[in-house]
């Protein structure tokens, strides 16, 4: 009781010399994390209405297990998709804020939202493996904004968390402004299973995380060395996704 009390009161004297504010617009919050009414008005969420495998959400009601085009004429690696957020001026906002501003005092919020989104995909049992910076982009950046993710996502939800099991084998160029094409030229061969975690990889399921799917690609090269080590199945949970193709990532 003593050290929650002090703590409470640390709380406050930070409070009242750094009031908190929201990371997108600046607006003094009720508490640090929270967000200003501005920014939950502008977040658009995807309910459960998308293609069963990729997770693009569909413009009107879908089918049960239904594909979109893309998918039904190319099945991705990964078994199903699921995102919380479109990606749009204020998701962008605070994914940047995020993970380029240091502003992690929301990363438990934002992964309850991805548990939404992904609750079909959670399982106790799953390996969930946040997508692996190279360690040069780490250092500059002081964490992984996909493994903060990850691991609010267990602490809440369940299953283990695993980053070992895949390494980024080279330091990528941004996928900033890169196409479809590109953007999996850029990442092709980019990841890999260490030799000493293929035994635990055998026989999985890995749910992956990253913050934002955009193509794809990303996660498709990750998956791809995880299926070749005896996985059984990945999927992949996200933060947010493109919805419209003109949409970049910065």
């Amino acid at each position: 009781m003593l050290g929650k009390s002090l703590s409470q009161i640390g709380r406050s004297v930070l409070d009242a010399l750094l009031p908190p504010i929201c990371p997108v617009t600046k607006e003094l919050v009720d508490a640090p994390g929270a967000l200003s009414a501005t920014v939950w008005a502008g977040l658009e969420f995807i309910g459960d209405q998308v293609c069963y495998s990729c997770g693009h959400p569909f413009e009107f009601a879908g089918l049960d297990g239904q594909l979109c085009a893309a998918c039904e004429a190319r099945r991705p690696n990964i078994s199903q998709t699921r995102s919380a957020l479109v990606y749009n001026d204020i998701s962008r906002a605070l994914i940047l804020a995020f993970k380029h501003g240091g502003h992690t005092d929301g990363v438990a919020r934002m992964a309850n939202w991805m548990a939404a989104a992904g609750k079909d995909l959670l399982d106790p049992r799953m390996l969930v493996l946040p997508v692996p910076l190279h360690l040069r982009r780490r250092i500059k950046r002081r964490f992984n904004q996909s493994a903060l993710l990850g691991r609010a996502l267990v602490k809440a939800h369940g299953g283990h968390f695993a980053p070992h099991l895949l390494d980024r084998a080279r330091n990528t160029p941004s996928q900033a402004g890169r196409n479809a094409q590109a953007r999996k030229r850029n990442v092709a061969g980019a990841f890999m299973v260490p030799q000493g975690a293929k035994d635990e990889v055998k026989g999985t399921r890995i749910l992956l995380i990253d913050d934002v799917r955009t193509t794809g690609a990303t996660l498709a090269a990750c998956a791809r060395p995880l299926l070749a080590a005896g996985c059984v199945q990945v999927d992949a949970l996200t933060l947010a996704r493109i919805v419209k193709p003109s949409e970049t990532i910065t």
